[in-house]
């Protein structure tokens, strides 16, 4: 489905095209931008000062680039300010980012030609993506840089994952170099976009990660005979939460009918923390995943450049403000982080439940035949591991210091940081779920005699066991966690029952 941008985007629509979707510009976009652009070139014509337009950037605002240089100017902007290193990311976060780029300018306060604008679409219509090294942004720019380089035939890129240079990523969709004006240079660096498509990316796979972590819970929560009551709508609303709410009718949708579950009735006088306050922990994350996607829609809906351009080409005004700083983006990154970490966590302990013969009740390990068989044994310590590691990351970007640009630049927020951090995490995360969920598939394969499941966990065992099957220590485990990572990162859970 294509995206047609009108007014503003949100962070659904930036995901959509990071995943793939076509995006289109409306004409009163079209309009917006050229309108920009015409105040631009008066800003040159007059020489109001105004900085990135006809003077230096950061240190150096207060260093005047003469009328002949400007042009100059904005493509060295470029050139030096393309210092990422690492691995590069992923085209989906390219794409992104590009898409919220484009989303920036068309508020119609950047300045940037149309021209520079439709060759950003037509790297994303043409699957054009330019090589962007993951790693060396204190907040935006040298992520934004590497795409540009393309723009004006450096760099390089994947055209249809065939890799070129720069220039011939561009003669192969049909395009030439574009030689930057005043200010476009400035505007292609400027701006939150990076951090925002990074941030709209990491929203929908944290979504889809919240969904299933619900799901896996609950057949996890069947395999150990949970006492269901503690998740009674009258019990959870005791303490409001929207979260809460919604995981607590989750469950209860999950566990409807479940014989197992009535088999347990009364076996244990309360459940321990990570199965009882599942609720508690999955909520919150889902509090705090809304909070979020509501920074991340506020974020595209602003104008994240400085200067911004507006009044007329008759009267043109350029304001030098902040509005590139996100610290509000960094803190929402850094606390769905904290959030995803949290019940990544408790999704290793319940694991751990499952395999630990002291409080499982299950075979030793969930193994085959305990004692030839390790099971899932050392599955569980991948599942600490990246628990571990997760903590780690969880830690806040947002908070981190840095001085910039000769003191200028005094105050770093971090946001593309934090995004980064966030989807690192993410990826730990589906990892770990997945585990859980081949140990709990694996906890019912030993279950059958001793009551049914729901039907809303009987859809995701037979989910799991249309992709891997029982084990028996005859395979390599790692396969089955990547078969079953896949299946979290690309799907959703089978609905629940109405």
């Amino acid at each position: 489905m294509t995206i047609t941008l009108r007014t503003v985007l949100g962070w659904r629509d930036i995901a959509s095209v990071a995943d793939g979707a076509p995006l289109s510009l409306a004409p009163p976009v079209r309009e917006r931008i050229a309108y920009a652009s015409r105040i631009v070139e008066r800003i040159v014509e007059t020489g109001v000062r105004a900085y990135g337009v006809n003077t230096g950037v950061g240190a150096l605002s207060d260093t005047v680039v003469d009328r002949q240089s400007q042009s100059r100017l904005s493509r060295n902007i470029i050139l030096s300010h393309a210092c990422g290193v690492g691995l590069l990311l992923a085209p989906r976060e390219v794409r992104a980012i590009i898409a919220a780029e484009i989303a920036n300018f068309a508020h119609g306060h950047s300045g940037v030609r149309l021209e520079i604008v439709n060759h950003l679409a037509a790297f994303l219509d043409k699957d054009c993506i330019p090589d962007v090294p993951s790693r060396g942004s204190a907040g935006y720019l040298t992520h934004n840089a590497h795409i540009a380089l393309v723009l004006i035939g450096e760099g390089s890129a994947r055209v249809a994952g065939k890799a070129m240079s720069g220039r011939e990523a561009l003669a192969a969709i049909g395009l030439e170099p574009v030689v930057l004006g005043a200010k476009e240079g400035l505007s292609l660096v400027n701006g939150t976009a990076c951090a925002t498509g990074l941030s709209s990316v990491a929203l929908g796979r944290a979504e889809r990660l919240l969904a299933w972590a619900d799901a896996i819970a609950a057949l996890t929560l069947e395999a150990a005979g949970c006492q269901v009551s503690a998740f009674d709508e009258p019990v959870l609303a005791l303490r409001p939460s929207k979260g809460i709410a919604l995981v607590g009718a989750s469950l209860r949708s999950r566990l409807k009918g479940s014989g197992l579950v009535a088999a347990a009735l009364g076996r244990r006088t309360q459940d321990a923390l990570s199965l009882r306050a599942i609720p508690h922990a999955h909520g919150a994350a889902r509090d705090v995943f809304d909070t979020s996607a509501a920074v991340v829609d506020r974020e595209l809906a602003s104008v994240t450049d400085n200067p911004v351009v507006s009044g007329t080409p008759e009267n043109p005004v350029v304001s030098s403000e902040a509005h590139a700083v996100a610290p509000a983006l960094g803190q929402a990154a850094d606390s769905l982080a904290i959030a995803i970490a949290q019940i990544a966590a408790m999704s290793e302990r319940r694991m751990d439940r499952l395999v630990n013969p002291l409080v499982s009740g299950l075979p030793p390990f969930l193994a085959s035949d305990a004692g030839s068989n390790s099971g899932f044994m050392i599955a569980q310590y991948t599942a600490a591991a990246l628990a571990n590691e997760n903590r780690r990351l969880a830690a806040p970007a947002s908070t981190d210091g840095g001085l910039t640009s000769g003191l200028q630049e005094d105050f770093l927020a971090h946001p593309t940081a934090a995004a980064n951090k966030l989807l690192a995490l993410i990826d730990n995360a589906e990892y770990i779920l997945a585990i859980e969920l081949m140990a709990a598939a694996q906890a019912h394969d030993f279950l059958g005699a001793s009551g049914t499941r729901a039907e809303g966990t009987d859809a995701i065992y037979r989910m799991v066991r249309n992709r891997i099957g029982h084990y028996g220590d005859d395979r390599p485990l790692s396969g089955d966690m990547e078969a079953l990572r896949n299946l979290i990162r690309e799907t959703l859970p089978p609905e629940l029952t109405k």
